[in-house]
């Protein structure tokens, strides 16, 4: 794994002294484990607060190796893909790697990743849509989303509380399955031309990167952001060119 959009700031909160991480539970037995030196409480959660842009992209490490996990093999591809959103510094590689492989191979199924994330995040519902764009866009690097990872990425959804509309929009977004524009911005076909512009204006606002900046939120998620405002824009464009809109 190479360079993508994990930061040193948040490696070194796994890996710098002093500063302690609540996260418990199976994200915090990989922290734990790549963090050694952190005292554990008697239930074998890490102490302090936990800084949530660990949280996000362990979580998205975690998720993304299970799915590597049940496709059954890892393709450069993939591993390119993931570098796209995760970065990871050349110094540390190895850790990231780490990281990734205990995943893999904890007998911790991917169920517990997954409602560990969507509790952290369960007031922030488009983090958790950033979490299943960023295994959308690790999934399809292959140039198919093979029946498992889909299989795989329907569970996940479900788990953060997606219902089907929600989770038929990000799937539009990475998979062209009636190559419908329509699916991707999750609007009616029957929306007039104003309804249409106003729900195309409501996504930019909601999915623009810049907002996500000024929320602080995690450098994956910025990423992440980006490429989805990428797609809706692509679909509106497609709709506007039909509709003859100015």
């Amino acid at each position: 794994m190479s360079q993508g959009v994990w930061t040193q700031g948040v490696w070194g909160k796994l890996g710098g002294a002093g500063l302690g991480l609540a996260a418990g539970g199976p994200l915090g037995a990989l922290i734990g484990a790549v963090a050694g030196h952190f005292l554990l409480d008697r239930e074998g959660s890490l102490l302090g607060p936990t800084p949530r842009e660990v949280v996000f992209t362990t979580g998205l490490v975690a998720l993304a190796a299970k799915m590597a996990k049940s496709d059954g093999v890892v393709t450069p591809s993939e591993v390119a893909a993931f570098a796209d959103i995760v970065q990871v510094p050349q110094d540390e590689r190895a850790g990231v790697e780490r990281l990734f492989d205990l995943a893999k191979r904890t007998t911790s199924g991917f169920e517990g990743y997954a409602r560990q994330v969507a509790e952290a995040f369960r007031d922030e519902p488009a983090l958790l849509e950033d979490v299943l764009d960023g295994l959308f866009h690790i999934a399809k690097a292959d140039g198919a989303i093979h029946e498992s990872e889909a299989r795989y990425l329907a569970e996940v959804a479900a788990i953060f509380g997606f219902d089907d509309a929600r989770f038929a929009a990000v799937t539009a977004r990475h998979v062209r399955l009636a190559d419908d524009p329509y699916e991707v911005l999750g609007a009616a076909r029957d929306l007039t031309d104003a309804e249409l512009k106003a729900r195309y204006r409501a996504l930019v606002s909601e999915n623009h990167p810049d907002r996500a900046i000024a929320r602080g939120l995690p450098p994956a998620a910025v990423a992440i952001a980006t490429r989805r405002l990428a797609a809706i824009n692509a679909a509106y464009d497609r709709i506007a060119a039909e509709r003859h809109l100015s």
